[in-house]
């Protein structure tokens, strides 16, 4: 620890005696000083011992020694040191009840102790204490080395909170807590996910401090990884600030830890490499040889149904009509799925780049769940093949319910409109490896349908159990079907009938002529005359199977006129 005034009290031979402030004297010394000025106050930093002789002060005057220990005191000097034998033989009275009035420490310098003797303690004692915490640092390195080569991570955070007296935490790319130690600190750092989220917006290298209530500790955070986006984060709980054997043995953590999140980085770009090899095997339907070179590495995922995944980013405009397509449109998740803190976050932002946030949170949660996931970039596309079931699908889905909540609130509170990077997904029904082929097929016309719906995701299944009529939403669709009705609704305009709805009631009666009429209120030969005057004015006949399709679709189409 560094030189305290006890210290110096107690070291042999500089011979000081204690005056005044007896009980303040555990209180460390940063530097030891001279200064005959009046007023030293403007060069002093804190934290010094202050020597004098009283050269230039009036030491017997009362209120100038209250004035002048009262700033010194305010400045943050800890003591003053006051050398008898020099101008005065023994310190003056009103200078040791000032001192005594404001509680600072005075301790009597014998006339045979010079100044640089207790300059020299000082500083032999600062040089031994940073020493000492060199040396801690070094050996807490080497431990931190030894724990992350022979048990990795989990090793790494025992032996670091140990050295820090307090805990630590290692959280993933998506904020999610991965290990803590000891176990209790688990509660803690999933308490503080908030603040990890909020430091992974930043370039890395980056850190903050969380404070928390005073009954609670000080966590200082730091980013892990070299890239822009941080791979990693690493939180270290503490009653108080770090000293410096705890500072070098945290930056030992932070340099482990990132050669392992880096290292992390070049395997997963070679896992990478062997899953794009495995999905073109899949989709030109080789599966025994992309089973082979699955391997151990996505075997798992090959030997049981799995979801295709394909995902776009898509420049789409920010405006109100979005939200109202959010709000009409909700995602269709697995039953209980929620937005998790992760997925939230993700959603309120991310970083310009949609497929990196969608490939985060599927692989994390993947990689927390155990299971394999195969995540293939292929052009403005993102691939990705998971368990049917699983934690990937389920993030998936929290994600796509997030982003859904996140898009319509900020179409809401923004009138302008303006461009910027959306994600679009969709998902094929479960698969086996035989029918990969047809599960990407399944993916790709879902993505379509949720592009042209302004949905962030779109289930296959959803496809065929719900109607072909939200299918009709389209531009084109629309004015297909305004030129098509058009000459009838013209002719309805005149007064001269009502040829629209008498076409959609027989219509919607499959032509039963009778029933149709019935619906309208009129006689069923007046219903003949009116399709007669329909087919005239369309030059089309009703008896075309076609032509009542696409009747039949132009008015559904124009139905919310």
């Amino acid at each position: 620890m560094p030189p305290t005034l006890a210290s110096l009290v107690h070291h042999s031979a500089l011979k000081l005696t204690v005056r005044a402030g007896e009980d303040r004297l555990d209180v460390p010394v940063r530097w030891a000083h001279v200064s005959e000025l009046a007023d030293p106050v403007p060069y002093m930093e804190g934290g010094e011992l202050l020597l004098i002789t009283a050269l230039k002060l009036d030491a017997e005057d009362p209120e100038a020694m209250r004035r002048y220990v009262k700033r010194l005191a305010g400045a943050g000097v800890v003591g003053l040191g006051f050398a008898v034998g020099v101008n005065y033989e023994d310190i003056p009275a009103a200078l040791v009840e000032a001192a005594r009035q404001e509680g600072l420490p005075l301790l009597e310098v014998p006339r045979r102790t010079p100044f640089l003797a207790i300059s020299k303690a000082v500083s032999a004692a600062i040089a031994a204490d940073q020493y000492r915490a060199v040396t801690a640092g070094f050996a807490a390195q080497r431990e931190l080395t030894r724990q992350a080569l022979t048990d990795g991570p989990e090793g790494l955070l025992t032996a670091l909170a140990s050295q820090v007296d307090g805990w630590a935490a290692l959280y993933d790319a998506s904020g999610a807590v991965v290990a803590t130690a000891p176990e209790w600190a688990g509660r803690r750092a999933a308490r503080i996910t908030a603040d990890v989220e909020r430091l992974r917006e930043r370039p890395a290298p980056a850190s903050s401090v969380v404070a928390g209530p005073e009954d609670e500790d000080r966590v200082e955070l730091h980013s892990l990884g070299t890239g822009r986006r941080p791979r990693a984060a690493l939180a270290v709980g503490t009653a108080a600030a770090l000293g410096t054997a705890e500072r070098y043995a945290v930056h030992s953590a932070i340099a482990l830890l990132t050669l392992t999140t880096e290292r992390s980085r070049s395997l997963h770009a070679a896992e990478q490499r062997i899953g794009t090899a495995v999905l073109r095997m899949l989709l030109a339907g080789e599966p025994d040889h992309a089973r082979a070179v699955a391997g151990d590495l996505y075997g798992a995922l090959l030997d049981a149904p799995f979801r295709m995944i394909v995902a776009e980013s898509v420049a789409v405009s920010g405006s109100a009509s979005a939200a109202l397509a959010a709000v009409e449109n909700p995602p269709r998740v697995q039953a209980g799925a929620k937005p998790s803190a992760a997925a939230l976050a993700a959603a309120s932002g991310t970083g310009g780049d949609p497929l990196g946030a969608l490939a985060e949170i599927v692989e994390s949660a993947a990689a927390r769940a155990g299971e394999s996931v195969l995540v293939v970039p292929e052009g403005e596309r993102l691939v990705v093949l998971a368990a049917d079931g699983g934690a990937a699908v389920a993030a998936c889905a929290e994600y796509a319910t997030a982003l859904e909540a996140a898009r319509a609130g900020s179409a809401v509170r923004e009138s302008a409109v303006g461009e910027e990077d959306e994600l679009v997904v969709g998902l094929s029904a479960p698969a086996g490896p035989i029918a990969a082929a047809a599960a990407y097929k399944q993916a790709e016309q879902a993505l379509s349908v949720a592009r042209r719906r302004g949905r962030v995701c779109v289930e296959h299944e959803q496809l065929a159990a719900g109607s072909v009529l939200p299918l009709l939403a389209d531009d084109a669709v629309r004015a297909f079907a305004d030129g098509l009705l058009r000459a009838l609704r013209e002719h309805d305009a005149t007064g001269r009938g009502d040829l629209v709805a008498s076409l959609r009631a027989w219509l919607s009666r499959h032509g039963q002529w009778d029933a149709a009429a019935a619906d309208l209120g009129v006689h069923r030969h007046t219903l003949r005359y009116r399709m007669r005057r329909v087919e005239e004015i369309l030059g089309r006949s009703l008896d075309d199977p076609d032509v009542r399709m696409e009747l039949w679709l132009a008015l559904k189409a124009t139905s919310a006129d």
